[in-house]
């Protein structure tokens, strides 16, 4: 079976908590032999993060998925070489050290490029690998905080808020894939010849905000909390149902706007002045949030979600895990799927990232344990003597 578009890419996924795991995720999703590299002892962090069970952790059979893993001590100089020697069969190399780790090794950029000419460097850190702010350790929520998203998210009156999970991380990850091939285009473009990306935490989070920097450069203007509500179009918010459920509406199109002040039964506003942009239907948001919120507090959530799509209207259930695994349209479009495992039967795990016609991508195999391939990898492709490899174990400086 083809396994996707990027069969015959080889990929190192060098890197830990999550931007690079799932950068390199979505690229072993699409076809890539994904070899990730982690330490030999303490193996990825992302091995412990999370729910386990009967001690098996369960995001890593997802994030870790199409991935033969290698344990390697890269600050040893023999394990450093040992990388080196793979990174020469290798595309593509992601990492998300500390910057200057890699050089502090004798692996940075310009002793890959020696031994790999047409190797893609993907290097990702929290702030970038220049600036006043290069060196610092960088966390997804770092970049959550300084990108806007915290400022703007929350209460009005409360404290600014944080994502409950890797949100700056997984946007990150996302671009870090998209970033991978445009520097493989522009390779391909361009005589074979490799480069490396710096890519940041912060900034694709930064970009996901919106255009506050433009607003505040022109405009003088700075854009606060208004909890649920958009500052540019409203009804929009969350809504309680009568049996104590949670719906989410939103009227970015006029249209939809008319057709939900109408299902409401309070059509009268519509020919208001003001109800005809969405900004100035945000200034009154109070009114238009008293109008719906009273509608749907009469009515059950099925109710709701009924009269909704009879009225063409725009609305969503605001779902949990157990929400999102029974739902309907997840199932038919396989937005999850189930997996064979070795340690747990099968494993319900996000699909595939995106669809496509002529080559689609496949969950081969999921996440497996440390070093499962050390010897596959080292004995079989790279041509090192069993017993080299076994000495090495001994040190743990392979897995």
């Amino acid at each position: 079976m083809h396994d996707g578009p990027l069969t015959g890419l080889r990929v190192i996924d060098a890197s830990t908590i999550l931007a690079g795991p799932l950068c390199c995720q979505i690229l072993g999703d699409f076809g890539a032999d994904v070899i990730k590299v982690e330490h030999p002892v303490a193996g990825d962090s992302m091995r412990g993060h999370g729910h386990a069970k009967d001690g098996v952790p369960l995001w890593w059979k997802e994030i870790s998925r199409n991935k033969r893993t290698l344990g390697l001590k890269l600050s040893a100089p023999e394990g450093a070489d040992l990388l080196l020697r793979l990174a020469a069969t290798a595309d593509v190399l992601v990492e998300n050290f500390r910057p200057g780790t890699l050089e502090r090794w004798g692996i940075g950029p310009e002793k890959l490029h020696e031994v790999n000419p047409g190797l893609v460097i993907v290097r990702i850190s929290g702030f970038g690998q220049q600036g006043p702010y290069a060196s610092r350790p960088g966390f997804g929520t770092l970049a959550e905080a300084m990108s806007g998203f915290a400022h703007l998210t929350g209460d009005e009156n409360g404290p600014p808020t944080l994502p409950a999970f890797g949100l700056a991380d997984s946007i990150c990850g996302i671009a870090a894939s998209s970033a991978t091939m445009t520097a493989l285009f522009a390779r391909d473009r361009n005589g074979g010849k490799g480069q490396v990306v710096d890519m940041s935490l912060l900034e694709p989070i930064m970009m996901a905000v919106g255009p506050g920097p433009t607003v505040y450069d022109q405009l003088g203007v700075v854009e606060h909390r208004h909890g649920n509500r958009s500052t540019n179009n409203s009804p929009r918010n969350t809504y309680r149902t009568k049996d104590g459920d949670w719906v989410a509406v939103s009227t970015s199109a006029q249209s939809i706007a008319e057709r939900v002040l109408r299902l409401v039964g309070h059509p009268e506003v519509i020919d208001e002045p003001w109800f005809a942009s969405g900004r100035q239907r945000a200034a009154h948001a109070d009114l238009l949030d008293e109008y719906v919120g009273g509608w749907i507090a009469e009515r059950t959530r099925d109710e709701v979600m009924r009269a909704f799509e009879e009225a063409g209207a725009a609305v969503a259930a605001v779902y949990t895990a157990r929400d999102i695994v029974a739902d309907e349209h997840v199932q038919a479009a396989k937005m999850v799927v189930k997996v064979p495992d070795p340690d747990l039967g099968e494993v319900l795990m996000h699909n595939v990232l995106w669809r496509m016609s002529d080559t689609p991508g496949r969950i081969r195999f999921t996440g497996r344990p440390l070093g499962a391939d050390t010897d596959d990898l080292l004995v079989n492709e790279l041509g090192c003597a069993p017993d080299a490899v076994a000495e090495l174990r001994s040190r743990e400086i392979v897995a």
